[in-house]
């Protein structure tokens, strides 16, 4: 073998990566593709059951024996279960409509598709949640996550100067970016937590945090140092937004908001825009989490501020839901059933 033929040529890393870009893509193409048609099958076996069973009178029984024959027919499937076959009723009975599920639906993970089944009943909630799953790529994990966090209540709630602050359409992509209020009860302390406790806290478990406060945010550091003429100043935590394509300052009050606080973190903007800022990155973003706010109060503060800032909640423990608070005994009644359990001991009893 001669020395040209064995020679690597100088291009050869660069098409290297290329093809595997290339590989990579059309994978990502064939499982989609994959997943749309599987997703529409299901969709089709899920109608065909509900036509069925309004013009025939199908029951159970019925869809057990579909599923023995469907697994002996097509023993290397899965999916054949009469759980999943439910599961099939359900969707084409949830989303009627076939363009849904050639578009959206097809885009999601059979799973996910569950998920809103099963937690959610309003149409509605079930296509805000679809939609975001899809265009955030949230795992199945998260998209349960966020529903149980109510996350459609919370979303784009914060109190922001951002119209006045920013250029359209950003301002409206920063205001949907936050929320009100956020929720760190995975954090296990209490209400009486410092604000150093509760920095460290969010550190600790910065990947929770991170999914708490959403898509796009990446870790800066925290403490971050900012010098002006000499004086040092420290902002509790730096983002970095993906999206916004800007840093975020966060900063913690473990109080009832108070106009003052916005004056610092004004500042702070300030100083991230001059000394950190990149010439192409867009305007940095302040938000205040505070214990407690008075809407108003914080409406009146941010509108003589020059830099955009939202002001929002944090919950270190979770409300209960009220019908669970409704249904908790009292101390009264405790005491009472205790009393009665004391009573009904037999003689000589350990227990």
């Amino acid at each position: 073998m001669n020395g040209k033929s064995a020679a690597i040529p100088m291009d050869y890393a660069e098409w290297l990566a290329a093809i595997k870009a290339r590989v990579a893509t059309a994978r990502q193409r064939a499982a989609l593709a994959a997943n749309a048609e599987l997703i529409q099958l299901y969709w089709q076996i899920g109608r065909d059951i509900l036509q069925r069973q309004s013009t025939q009178g199908w029951g159970s029984k019925v869809i057990e024996r579909l599923a023995r024959d469907l697994r002996e027919a097509f023993p290397e499937m899965k999916g054949f279960s009469a759980r999943n076959l439910k599961y099939m009723r359900a969707f084409a009975e949830a989303w009627p409509d076939a363009e849904f599920v050639q578009q959206p639906a097809a885009q999601l993970p059979w799973f996910h598709l569950c998920t809103l089944i099963d937690k959610l009943k309003d149409p509605a909630l079930r296509l805000y949640y679809a939609d975001l799953a899809r265009t955030e790529g949230w795992s199945r994990v998260t998209l349960e996550l966020n529903i149980r966090n109510r996350l459609h209540e919370r979303q784009g709630q914060a109190v922001t100067n951002f119209d006045a602050r920013l250029p359209a359409p950003h301002s409206e992509l920063a205001h949907e970016t936050l929320k009100d209020p956020y929720l760190f009860d995975f954090l296990g302390l209490g209400d009486e937590a410092q604000e150093r406790e509760i920095e460290n806290a969010l550190v600790r478990h910065i990947i929770k945090f991170l999914l708490e406060l959403g898509n796009g945010f990446a870790f800066v550091g925290r403490q971050f140092r900012l010098e002006v003429e000499g004086d040092e100043f420290f902002a509790d935590l730096l983002f970095y937004h993906t999206r916004l394509k800007c840093y975020v300052v966060v900063e913690l009050k473990a109080t009832a908001f108070k106009p003052e606080h916005a004056g610092q973190l004004n500042f702070y903007l300030t100083a991230v825009d001059r000394q950190v800022k990149a010439p192409d990155d867009q305007p940095t973003i302040g938000l205040l989490l505070c214990k407690t706010k008075k809407r108003t109060v914080a409406e009146y503060a941010l509108s003589g501020i020059d830099k955009p800032i939202g002001v929002a909640e944090y919950q270190l423990v979770r409300a209960l839901p009220e019908p669970l608070v409704t249904s908790l005994p009292t101390v009264e009644e405790l005491e009472s059933e205790l009393s009665a359990v004391d009573e009904e001991q037999p003689e000589g009893s350990d227990e």
